[in-house]
């Protein structure tokens, strides 16, 4: 049987717990062939955004196009893109290559806290990727951007991801743990509302979660699993690479993504 492919448009993260690196690594996890196209490059940490370089609007197109012309994936994530030109150009190439399967994670702030998208660039995506997206997984605060109301507690979360999804005709993975407090995420398809009860996990370590979250999302997509499950199985992997308890660098650190590699090649030198 063919291997799954599935393709990360996002930004790089040079200490590796969120963006292309931690999507590389979920997708391997989750049993497909991994393929990206980099929107820019960080220089961060677990402590914070140094700098960002986005590449060029004609270099993103090239990349889009030389992954699409050869090996067509079968599902498609997109997280941190950070300018309007950028965004305009991936909704150009997903509409002429007639993607499916995509998952958008709208990456708009950092764990750390620090802006990682322009402010026109927010109602480009709106605009450009919500409607070609099969769902969206934003947190509690991406949630009040997209829908343009508070949410404080479960009912708010209902009727802004009905909002959201209605209004861009898409399925919404609204996630909890902002604000809410628990670790619970709603999806809103077709209509009808599905809570996910997560457990919380005493873990101070959660840089990259979204990203995971949103790569696991499109992995068991591609492998050809309904919505619903694709949802439970990534929402499993993130639990479990959080219980691994990983604690790497000063800050938010990372999860363990490969927390479950078993093989000789994965030995540890004694």
């Amino acid at each position: 049987m063919q291997m799954k492919t599935t393709l990360t448009i996002a930004g790089s993260d040079s200490s590796g717990g969120a963006g292309i690196q931690a999507d590389i690594k979920t997708m391997t996890m989750n049993g497909v062939f991994a393929m990206s196209v980099i929107t820019a490059l960080t220089a961060q940490n677990t402590t914070g955004v140094r700098a960002i370089q986005e590449a060029t609007p004609e270099f993103l197109k090239q990349q889009l196009d030389a992954v699409f012309e050869d090996i067509f994936p079968d599902a498609v994530k997109i997280g941190m893109v950070s300018s309007l030109e950028l965004i305009r150009v991936i909704a150009d190439r997903l509409r002429y290559y007639k993607v499916t399967n995509i998952v958008v994670d709208p990456v708009m702030v950092a764990t750390s806290g620090a802006s990682l998208m322009k402010k026109d660039s927010v109602q480009a995506l709106i605009d450009e990727l919500l409607p070609v997206a099969t769902i969206v997984t934003p947190n509690i605060p991406e949630a009040q951007i997209l829908s343009g109301m508070s949410i404080d507690d479960k009912e708010d979360m209902e009727v802004a991801a009905k909002i959201i999804g209605d209004t861009y005709n898409c399925s919404v993975l609204l996630k909890g743990g902002h604000s809410v407090g628990d670790a619970d995420d709603l999806l809103y398809c077709d209509g009808t509302m599905k809570w996910f009860t997560g457990k919380r996990i005493d873990n101070p370590n959660t840089h990259g979660t979204g990203c995971t979250l949103s790569s696991a999302i499109a992995s068991n997509l591609a492998k050809g699993f309904s919505l619903d499950e694709s949802v439970r199985r990534a929402k499993d992997y993130v639990s479990d690479a959080l219980a691994a308890q990983l604690d790497l660098g000063k800050g938010s650190g990372p999860m363990q993504h490969n927390f479950g590699i078993n093989t000789r090649y994965a030995e540890i030198k004694i």
